[in-house]
């Protein structure tokens, strides 16, 4: 998963670690975007932490759209497994 700040909310995930010492990133309803390595500030517990400061404008501004898809009254279905007893 890609982050902005460590303990916020998933933006996206890595798609690839590419050659050219760069990484395409997927950002939620905007795409994939290629960013250099030297944007990332952090990588830990499957999280990959960049630093919003050096991101291109275009990256930047998808950033900022990554959850306008999300139905904020959506409520997560209870577990199939919710109230099932280990026989």
């Amino acid at each position: 998963m890609v982050f902005v700040a460590d303990g916020d909310e998933g933006i996206g995930s890595v798609r690839e670690i590419r050659g050219d010492g760069g990484l395409t990133i997927y950002i939620e309803n905007a795409g994939d975007f290629v960013v250099p390595m030297t944007v990332v500030k952090a990588v830990h517990s499957g999280k990959v932490i960049l630093d919003v400061e050096q991101l291109d404008p275009p990256v930047r501004a998808a950033l900022g759209h990554a959850r306008e898809a999300e139905d904020p009254d959506y409520e997560a279905p209870a577990s199939l497994t919710d109230g099932l007893r280990d026989e």
